[in-house]
């Protein structure tokens, strides 16, 4: 059996998905709608950048989604592969999103606007400099835990996104992370201080959620045809009222991506399909578990190519 998964932030590149924009028009059109949609040229900076633009959340949000959701139709439509046996469908952060509305549930419009917003939210939640991200390598969980509760007097960061085996990434205020990362070092435990201008998932995004509790409550979820795998909780989504929740959760929630990997395997998952721009989500999957077959659909030659 295999999953469908889709890629978060942190995977775009300007000219990502420019093979499937010259040869197939049904992804012109999606450009030219997503243009339509959110009143810029969205498809010209995906194209042509310039990349500080395309690397700003509330633009690089959309972007990625436009892209997965154009390679998954070209897929599906124009090479007929039948992407909706997956058991399930899963995505890292935005890519859940990008999940949803591949599976069904919310449409290709909605999600755009949804996306945007979402990415201005969080944006806006913390003035620029004054939070951030970062990586900690080669370390479990359960350590950082144990760091941060003994630190909690001296500093304040949270898990923001448990990625595979010894790779956790954390969020917190600028002045908390520097001494975040002082007591790593002295732990000699490996650090990188992300490129990211906000503490991502944690409660500094508190005023986001507020924003998407009332935007998300705006939208028709409807029963879509595959099985989603939360973030907040590592687990199969029962229905729409319960995925408006969680993905109002998933703000300020640690991604438990990890955990959602180790749960599809466990139920019968042996086949890991990435569908937008980059490779990130494989590479976790492979440090996940090494005996799982993974593809990634960056081409129209890794469409041809794949079996399932």
């Amino acid at each position: 059996m295999f999953s469908v998964i889709f890629p978060g932030q942190g995977s775009q590149v300007v000219g990502m998905g420019k093979e499937f924009y010259d040869k197939f028009n049904t992804v012109k059109e999606l450009f030219k709608q997503a243009d339509d949609i959110l009143n810029f040229s969205i498809s010209k900076l995906i194209l042509e950048g310039p990349k500080e633009e395309l690397d700003l959340t509330a633009n690089t949000q959309p972007a990625i989604f436009l892209i997965s959701y154009s390679i998954f139709n070209v897929a599906k439509n124009e090479f007929k592969l039948d992407l909706n046996k997956a058991k399930y469908f899963a995505g890292h952060s935005l890519g859940e999103y990008s999940a949803l509305s591949c599976a069904g549930y919310l449409d290709f419009s909605e999600t755009l606007k949804i996306l945007r917003v979402r990415g201005e939210a969080m944006q806006n939640s913390v003035p620029k400099g004054h939070g951030g991200m970062v990586a900690v390598l080669g370390s479990t969980v359960d350590i950082i835990e144990t760091i941060l509760t003994e630190n909690k007097k001296n500093f304040k960061a949270q898990i923001a996104n448990d990625n595979s085996e010894g790779q956790i990434v954390l969020s917190g205020k600028t002045e908390d992370l520097e001494k975040l990362i002082q007591t790593l070092k002295d732990n000699s435990i490996k650090n990188v201080k992300l490129p990211v201008s906000a503490p991502f998932h944690s409660d500094f995004m508190n005023n986001a959620t507020k924003i998407m509790t009332e935007e998300l409550n705006k939208l028709n979820f409807i029963n879509g045809q595959n099985k989603l795998i939360s973030n907040v909780t590592a687990y199969e989504i029962k229905d729409p009222d319960e995925l408006k929740n969680l993905l109002i959760k998933q703000i300020e929630s640690r991604v438990r991506w990890r955990e959602s990997v180790i749960n599809m395997i466990e139920n019968d998952v042996n086949h890991f399909i990435e569908i937008g721009p980059g490779k990130v989500l494989s590479g976790l999957v492979k440090r996940i578990n090494r005996n799982v077959k993974i593809d990634t659909i960056n081409s129209q030659s890794d469409i041809e190519s794949l079996k399932i």
